[in-house]
């Protein structure tokens, strides 16, 4: 509770927490619209591969012009403005640098970084979720032994909800259930970018207006970012992803106790600890009272009948039983809370929560019937979507993971709702990303690997 404290102290003595940031778009620039607001904090560099957009983001955001137009990093570090290069490498280089903000989104980039990171001595920041869903647990481990923090970025939901679940835990409660929400029907997991604007109430003329990327938001509504944003929390926090993929319950906050308990207790849940993610529309597409469509929560149990009463007493929405009850938090504010991770490192040496085991993965699956030959077009596309499913499960399938689903070429056909395995696809074991990947399967991995048979 005393990092903006510890800010000012840093900007007092004119040693401010010095940032790079990898990636200028919309994540990216929220943050720097609060960041050149937050004493203490010097964005030292920008690393964007269109630099004019970079320079476009920080006059949309209302940097003054001169605070930017810093020459070189020499030059940035002497007067606290701000140097805007394409060269990620040379940023996480530069001289002064504490931490590193990846929020590129591109798997093969974040993995290249948080090596970078490491090998400079910068703490990093990871809002790219496609990168820590893919080897996060082993990215985290590398930064750790060179002692440095890796962190999820605080803003984004999954940041949000394992700071819940910590709550819950550190003041004694079990955690049931664990999760955000968003806006979902079964047939979205077969939109694609041509159809995803129809969902979202806009034509693509407004949407190419608002600068909006067709496939990014696909990947929204489709439900891979929400498997890799649950995979990312289980890594995270050691809740358990639900053994088939998410079940998107339609769900109001009132009835988050209610709905997420296990289904011996009347609830939808396999069991207890699992992670959830809540429809804020009904399947017929009618709306809900008070729904979570921006918000996360979590779900915890009263240890005791004392504790159960107090419940009561103090006005929590609880189940029918007195004994489940959940807090949630309605908004999250993506960038404009991102500072909060990069002081928590900087300045205390903790994350905003990170990946310690390999609890969920996210496999590829068929949105639509694909043909041998046929070339990936990754998260958000017309051909695949990303499915939760224990680590277990996807390693013992040899499940293809979503973050290796763009740009390779398939070796024979996959029917639609199938799951992608990686003997149908031609991958290069010397790529990085590969190689990270196969690192981490191996370190964090199941002894058995994917010998084990697993039914579809």
């Amino acid at each position: 509770m005393n990092l903006f404290k510890l800010l000012q102290q840093r900007a007092e003595t004119g040693r401010p927490v010095r940032v790079g940031l990898i990636g200028a778009g919309k994540f990216g620039s929220m943050f720097l619209a609060q960041a050149i607001r937050t004493p203490g904090l010097h964005v030292l560099g920008i690393a964007d591969l269109a630099p004019d957009r970079a320079r476009a983001a920080l006059a949309r955001v209302g940097w003054p012009e001169e605070s930017y137009a810093a020459p070189s990093f020499d030059r940035a570090l002497a007067t606290g403005a701000t140097f805007i290069t394409d060269d990620a490498e040379k940023l996480v280089a530069a001289d002064g640098l504490d931490a590193v903000i990846d929020a590129t989104g591109s798997p093969a980039a974040g993995i290249r970084h948080a090596a970078l990171a490491c090998e400079h001595g910068r703490h990093i920041v990871m809002v790219n979720v496609e990168a820590d869903v893919l080897a996060g647990p082993l990215l985290a481990e590398r930064a750790r032994k060179a002692g440095l923090v890796y962190s999820m970025a605080y803003g984004d939901q999954p940041a949000l909800i394992c700071e819940m679940v910590d709550w819950a835990r550190a003041a004694g409660f079990d955690v049931v259930c664990a999760g955000k929400g968003t806006k979902y029907l079964p047939e979205y997991h077969a939109s694609t970018p041509d159809t995803v604007w129809g969902y979202y109430g806009l034509t693509p003329e407004q949407a190419r207006a608002g600068g909006m990327n067709p496939q990014m938001f696909n990947s929204f509504l489709d439900g891979t970012k929400s498997a890799i944003e649950m995979a990312t929390v289980a890594n995270a926090t050691g809740l358990t992803p639900p053994d088939d993929g998410l079940a998107f319950p339609p769900c109001g906050v009132d009835d988050l106790p209610a709905m997420l308990k296990p289904r011996a207790a009347g609830g939808v849940l396999q069991g207890k600890g699992m992670v959830e993610v809540v429809s804020s529309i009904a399947r017929d597409g009618g709306t809900l009272d008070r729904d979570l469509r921006w918000g996360v929560y979590a779900v915890f149990e009263a240890p005791s009948d004392y504790v159960a009463r107090c419940f009561s007493e103090y006005g929590l929405k609880t189940d029918a039983s007195g004994r489940y009850a959940a807090m949630y938090k309605p908004y999250h504010l993506i960038g404009l809370e991102l500072g909060i991770s990069v002081a928590s490192a900087v300045l205390r040496g903790e994350p905003t929560g990170a990946s310690a085991d390999w609890r969920g993965d996210v496999a590829a699956v068929a949105k639509r019937d694909l043909a041998s030959g046929e070339v990936l077009d990754g998260e958000g596309g017309h051909m695949v979507w990303g499915k939760l499913m224990p680590a277990a499960r996807s390693q013992a399938l040899s499940a293809l993971p979503i973050g290796l689903a763009h740009g390779c070429r398939l070796t024979r056909p996959v029917k639609a709702g199938a799951c992608v395995r990686t003997g149908d696809v031609q991958l290069d074991p010397a790529e990085e990303i590969v190689r990270v990947r196969r690192e981490m399967e191996a370190r964090f991995g199941s002894p058995a690997g994917g010998a084990a048979a697993v039914a579809e």
